[in-house]
């Protein structure tokens, strides 16, 4: 079915996610989709401010000021609303096709039918849920995206490094078969951590400075990589480290392949995957590059050939650089893409 109009978005939460999820819509260009309405509960300076500055990806390349109730971005007009509950908002009524949830708040799914409740015709959030229950589907763009129904109301988009690793465990897998998978994540500092200690959250390693420290924090990397690849279940196993560093993330993955192999291999296959199936979803270097050259990079990761290594026939471990803000804020904007087109096309 045609359409005379751009699909209408709403953004609940406006933090690093919401920012950059709005940010990634306008540097992308088109008029396909339009972010109309974010809910936040900061005021509107600073949503006006922290929209035009922003410490990790620069000046926004535009216009960016707040005219009462509407924050203008390049001259379309953006409702801003601050209400602390999903029913607070009358969201049927902002005429929307699809609100992202990018607070972080809501993992159950009694919570994302408070938003279809209040109105939302479909949620995407933009972390993982509580369960596979949870929601109608949990999606990677580029793996499994096409099961997306029309008929779906809640859906996933998983997390950062869910988004990272499944593209290239899904590859390696397919091409070699993998027996056990184990990944240490080195993720950048985030904002449940404190800028010198403070009494703030129950794993007390994360009362600690995010910045004087390298700090181990729980994950469920693995539990989403085996919703992502059920054939992988039982095989992955996961940690995380946080790290002194504002963005931009990786994963040293350590793989025991089902047949023989070499580093030479491994790379190849990843490579002529960044080339064809997975292409601007996936990107391959060879160069001597450190963490900050990924910065504002909109690939869900980049394989680091450089560091590709192979202990035996069968065993390989691999870096895999990626921007955990820019490139997850581009995911959920190519899903929800997806999702709105396969709505309208099947309605």
């Amino acid at each position: 079915m045609s359409r005379d109009r751009p699909y209408r978005i709403a953004l609940n939460g406006y933090g690093r996610i919401g920012r950059c999820v709005l940010r990634a819509l306008h540097e992308r260009g088109g008029n396909a989709m339009q972010i109309v309405a974010l809910n936040d509960l900061a005021d509107q300076a600073s949503v006006e401010y922290l929209t035009r500055f922003d410490s990790t990806h620069g000046r926004f390349p535009g216009e960016v000021r707040v005219d009462g109730d509407c924050l203008h971005i390049n001259g379309q007009c953006v409702q801003v609303l601050c209400a602390p509950q999903p029913e607070d908002i009358d969201w049927a009524a902002l005429d929307i096709d699809l609100l992202l949830e990018c607070s972080g708040q809501y993992t159950s799914r009694a919570d994302g039918e408070r938003f279809l409740q209040a109105g939302a015709p479909r949620v995407l959030f933009s972390q993982p849920m509580a369960s596979a229950e949870s929601v109608d589907d949990t999606l990677v763009y580029g793996v499994n995206h096409l099961q997306l129904d029309a008929r779906h109301r809640l859906v996933s988009n998983a997390s950062c490094t869910t988004n990272a690793s499944v593209p290239v465990l899904d590859i390696l897998n397919r091409q070699l078969g993998l027996e056990q998978v184990s990944i240490t994540t080195i993720h950048s500092a985030m904002n449940d951590q404190p800028v010198i200690d403070a009494y703030h959250h129950s794993d007390l390693r994360r009362t600690r400075s995010a910045f004087q420290s390298v700090i181990p924090v729980s994950t469920g990397l693995a539990r989403g990589i085996e919703r992502l690849l059920p054939e992988l279940t039982g095989r992955v196993q996961a940690k995380a480290m946080r790290v002194p560093t504002v963005n931009v993330s990786a994963l040293d993955i350590t793989l025991q392949t089902s047949r023989d192999t070499s580093a030479e291999e491994v790379n190849r296959l990843l490579k002529s995957a960044s080339e064809s199936a997975y292409r601007g979803l996936l990107d391959y270097t060879e160069l001597q590059h450190a963490s900050c050259d990924f910065n504002h990079d909109p690939h869900s990761a980049i394989v680091d050939g450089s560091q590709t290594r192979a202990a035996g026939p069968r065993l390989v471990n691999l870096l895999v650089w990626f921007d955990n803000e820019w490139g997850f804020a581009n995911r959920m904007l190519d899903v929800a893409d997806y999702w709105l087109q396969r709505a309208n096309r099947d309605s």
